[in-house]
């Protein structure tokens, strides 16, 4: 045979799910979207076509509804735990299963007080709104006995109207950029940071306290850092979160650096004191790095937060 099969992998992508959990008159909501792949013995399928080590994807949808009844949704992560850990122990040909889940997050509208004029507005406990903040993240990967749990966000976006500039890089004939000692740094986050909880006779994260913890660490440092350039931000926002939450070895973000550019006013006899600004679409700059915590590997796919 001339060739040989190489990495391979199957599943059923985005099975958006929707579980809503009934407390009396309180509801509450999680909505994913789940992607699952599976890999393991599975050359005789691409060699002949024989689909007898082949559980169909049709059958990891319904999984995921099902266990969305069975076990609900605790967690996005903790959800992904249980699909994988069900494909790897009750399938023999499946070796590894990765569960990559985006999570929408909903917020409770506030219903108006008692006094309304409308009957039982103090008693509406099942409305909600959309947040737009930002999406939530997670990849589960299980090959039955290691795991290796990736979480983050994406499309959160953070200004620092000053405390920012950007001086003294390299010049050349093809330079135009000026110098700038005050200027707008903003940017879209889509960060990942890995767990270094990787079996089960370790204990387990509080998978939703730490997602908002280290939300509140990477904000905290984006807002506090005096920055003189996105990568020490960047590199200030991951070093934050590894210091302060231990369950976290690594980070890894991909920040395009939203640029705004000073409008010239001056035909029209106005001087703009870094007042009106031009929001760029593109092109951008776009900054990536990992921060690891001392003697760590890096293990987050480079392009896993790729723009």
């Amino acid at each position: 045979m001339p060739t040989i099969l190489g990495q391979n992998q199957y599943g059923k992508a985005e099975n958006r799910v929707v579980k809503i959990t009934r407390d009396g008159a309180t509801h509450h909501i999680k909505d994913l979207n789940v992607s699952v792949s599976l890999s393991g013995d599975m050359e005789e399928v691409h060699y002949s076509g024989s689909n007898a080590n082949v559980l169909p994807t049709d059958t990891t949808k319904n999984t995921v509804y099902a266990f969305a009844k069975e076990h609900g949704i605790e967690s996005a992560e903790q959800f992904g735990i249980h699909l994988a850990r069900h494909f790897v122990t009750s399938q023999e040909p499946i070796k590894t299963a990765r569960i990559r889940i985006e999570e929408y997050a909903w917020e409770r509208i506030e219903a108006a007080d008692a006094n309304s004029r409308f009957i039982g507005a103090d008693e509406v406990k099942h409305s909600f709104v959309r947040k737009g903040q930002e999406t939530r993240l997670t990849q589960i990967t299980y090959d039955g006995s290691s795991w290796e749990v990736i979480s983050g966000l994406k499309d959160l976006v953070v200004m620092n109207s000053t405390n920012s500039e950007f001086w003294g890089y390299v010049k050349d004939k093809y330079t135009t950029l000026k110098e700038a000692h005050d200027r707008i740094l903003a940017t879209q986050v889509s960060g990942r940071w890995r767990f270094n909880w990787t079996d089960d006779d370790q204990r387990m994260p509080h998978w939703e306290k730490s997602y908002e913890q280290t939300k509140k660490h990477m904000l905290q440092a984006f807002a506090e850092t005096y920055s003189l350039s996105l990568q020490q931000t960047l590199y200030q926002m991951g070093s934050r979160i590894i210091e302060n939450r231990g369950e976290i070895d690594e980070v890894r973000f991909s920040l395009p650096n939203k640029h705004h550019f000073l409008v010239d006013l001056e035909p029209f006899g106005l001087k703009n004191d870094n007042e009106v600004y031009f929001a760029a679409d593109r092109p951008y700059g776009l900054i990536e790095a990992t921060i690891l915590r001392d003697g760590c590997e890096p293990r987050i796919p480079v392009d896993l937060t790729n723009l």
